[in-house]
This record gives C-alpha cells, structure tokens and sequence, in this order.
C-alpha cells in the first residue's frame, strides 16, 4: 500500500514511527506545509528505513494534492491535519480516485437562532452529501477514524453484535490522569481542535427526537475510569460518534462525555468571553503595517506544542464506550476501553500518550484495508465495518483494548 500522509505535526509524526513496524506500507510519502517538520519526522525513523519520503504541500490547495496523490501512485490519502482542512484533502482524494481517512470530520455550524436547542451544519454533513460520489467511485472514505472518533466507534460496533440484543444508551466517556511539568496551561493535543469541540454546542441523539443540541459542558457526572486512573467529571462535549454511531448502529441515546476538569473549563470559558476562540480574522499592527490575524491561531501559537510535551508529561489516558442494554433479556452495563501510559509511549516510541493513541487507529485501519479485511466504498464511520478484525489486529500491536462489566 502506498499512502500520502499528510500532516506532520504530533499524530502525523507518530502515524509515522507506527507504521514503520508493520510490512503492509510499500510507501508513505510525508507531506507538510512545512517541509522541515516532515523531513523531521522521517530522519528519526533512521536511515535504514527507506519506505518514506516527504514532500510539501499545502492542505488547501485540492489541485496540488491531487497532482501529489497522482505523480506518487498512492492508493490512499491519510489526513492528520485540522479539522479546516478535511473537505480540500476529502476533495482531492475523491478527484484522484484514491481511499481516504481522517480522525475528524468535516466542521459542524450552529443553528443562526436556537444553537443550544437545534442543530445547524452537524459535523460530517459536507462530507456524507458525497456519499454518492465516492459509491460511484468505488472508493473508500473512511471519516472518523482516530481514537474518538475511531476505536470508541469500533467498541460501539462490538458491542451491539456480540454483546447486547437491545441498547439503551451509546456513550463515549474520555478521561486522564495526565499532569505536564512545568506549565499551568498546556492541553496534550492540537488547541485548534479543543477550542472547537469543546466551545461548540454539544450534540445528542435520542430515538424518536433525533440530534438536538445542548449548552456547552452541560449534564455533569462522575465516572469512573479504569487502571488507576479513577473518577473523573465529564461533561457533554461536541464531537463525531454522536453523528456517526446512530446511523448503523441501533440505540436509544447517544452521547459524548469528556473529562476536562474546572480549571480546564474554566480557561475555555474566558477565552470565549474574550473573543479568543474565534477563527475570524482581527487587523492589529504588524511591523510592516497592519497585518490580518485569527485569534485562535494566536492562541495556538503562544501555547506549547503538545507533540513536545511528551518528556513533562506523566499518567495515562483513556478512551471508551460506556454500553447500557439487556442481553437474552437481562440488564446489562458494561465499559469497553483502551489505557495508554505515557511513560510507555515515549518509552517505545518517543511520542506522547494522546497523540500516539490517536495515531495507532487509523495504522491499524490502513493494514485492514491493504490486506482486504476491510473492503467497503462509500462515506462510512467505523461502525459500519465489522469489529473483530480491527480488535484482533489491535493486540497484535501490543496495544490491548479492556472490557469492564459495570452490572
């Protein structure tokens, strides 16, 4: 399989230092916007390894991607890149007859006069109006494939074939234990992509009422999560398994719930009283005259990159699907996880625990797809592709998945 990446920042350089141990990838060529970042990322997998090369590319530019796709004869496009870049690289893909994957879906727009009541543009909508095309195209897009979304849809997936007869609720529950040295602000991945999710009005399905919208943080609990890790509070966050789960998937409510902890709330609250998580751009001086800016890039660049946080970094972190239903007509609850540490991350891969456990998903999903046991065309979430394969090849990374009865 020969695969573009592109993006080159923290999940990219990790996608890359995973995928060097596995024989399915001939090639992956590493693309950036800045060429030093993916020349960076390929020189630490040494000399020896020859599979990878780089090029620079901008993400926006879908006539340049599609060139690159094109000249390299890549059988798939991995994108790693933000979330404003999806439907370009999406775009490109389809043009040049490849398979795609990324780990975020194409951006969502709140209602314009009921955000905490009604859905707007729901995260993924541009991309499933093009389900037709890529069926016709006998391509695969396969949108939501990092950790969550991703693996916390695969557990979705596994849960209602060999679990449960009748789900009463999905809820994906994320949660860590993670301290970073030395800094009183510094999230463990792209701020760009928290602010987004975290600011945007949540999104709930119910059976019968569909997806409607809630205030952002809103339906507090406690849960608690497994190997050490313990209770943590959780609120509803916006993010894609409520868009995807429910539309292969049979259950009465889907939720997300993230733990991101007062202070962390508390700092995303002031940034969006100051205007800070805004992507429009504000004219300020500049040296050479006036000069356009969005403020959550300048956000972004006054924080630390998290792709370098991994040495300050200590505990773990968890991502699951919390499952409540009956099985041959009892109750049952149960919580299917992934715990990553990263002391063993940085350990075996020197790349930090959030970021390394984005990127081992949609590694795994590509050996799937090169070696046939997943074969599909269309737009599809993971859910719609059958589990065991992908939870089988996940041992065999040496990244094991757990399951907790909670009744």
């Amino acid at each position: 399989m020969r695969v573009l990446l592109v993006g080159a920042g923290g999940v990219g350089t990790a996608v890359t230092r995973i995928a060097a141990r596995r024989d399915f990838l001939t090639r992956m060529v590493v693309a950036d916007y800045d060429l030093a970042r993916a020349e960076a990322a390929v020189a630490a997998l040494g000399d020896g390894e020859e599979r990878f090369s780089t090029r620079r590319v901008d993400a926006s530019d879908e006539a340049a991607v599609r060139r690159l796709l094109v000249e390299e004869g890549c059988d798939v496009l991995l994108n790693a890149t933000d979330p404003r870049f999806v439907m370009p690289l999406f775009n490109s893909a389809l043009a040049a007859g490849v398979h795609y994957l990324d780990m975020a879906m194409s951006l969502s727009v709140p209602h314009p006069t009921a955000p905490y009541e009604q859905c707007g543009v729901k995260l993924g909508d541009e991309q499933f109006a093009l389900a037709e095309a890529w069926e016709s195209a006998d391509r695969l897009a396969l949108v939501g494939m990092g950790v969550e979304p991703g693996l916390s849809d695969v557990f979705a997936r596994y849960a209602a074939d060999e679990l449960f007869d009748e789900i009463e609720e999905l809820g994906v529950r994320d949660g860590a234990d993670l301290t970073v040295d030395g800094y009183d602000f510094a999230p463990s991945f792209n701020i760009w992509t928290t602010i987004e999710e975290c600011l945007n009005p949540p999104v709930v399905y119910e059976e019968g009422r569909g997806w409607f919208t809630t205030a952002p943080f809103s339906e507090p609990e406690v849960f608690v999560f497994p190997e050490g890790i313990g209770p943590v509070e959780c609120v509803n966050v916006e993010h894609e398994e409520v868009l995807l789960m429910p539309r292969w998937l049979d259950a009465r409510r889907v939720t997300f719930k993230y733990g991101l902890g007062d202070d962390f709330i508390t700092k995303l609250k002031t940034l969006h009283e100051l205007g800070l998580d805004s992507t429009a751009k504000v004219t300020v001086p500049g040296a050479d005259g006036p000069v356009q800016v969005s403020p959550r890039d300048v956000v972004a660049a006054c924080l630390p990159d998290p792709a370098t946080l991994g040495d300050r970094m200590k505990g773990k972190t968890c991502a699951g699907t919390w499952v409540k239903g009956t099985k041959d007509g009892s109750p049952r609850e149960v919580y299917l996880y992934h715990v990553v540490d990263n002391e063993w991350t940085m350990r075996e891969y020197g790349s930090q625990a959030v970021v390394w456990q984005t990127a081992l998903n949609p590694v795994v999903a590509l050996e799937l797809i090169a070696t046939g046991a997943w074969k599909a065309s269309g737009v599809l979430g993971p859910e719609a592709l059958p589990p065991r394969p992908f939870l089988d090849l996940l041992d065999v990374y040496g990244s094991p998945w757990g399951l907790r009865e909670e009744r």
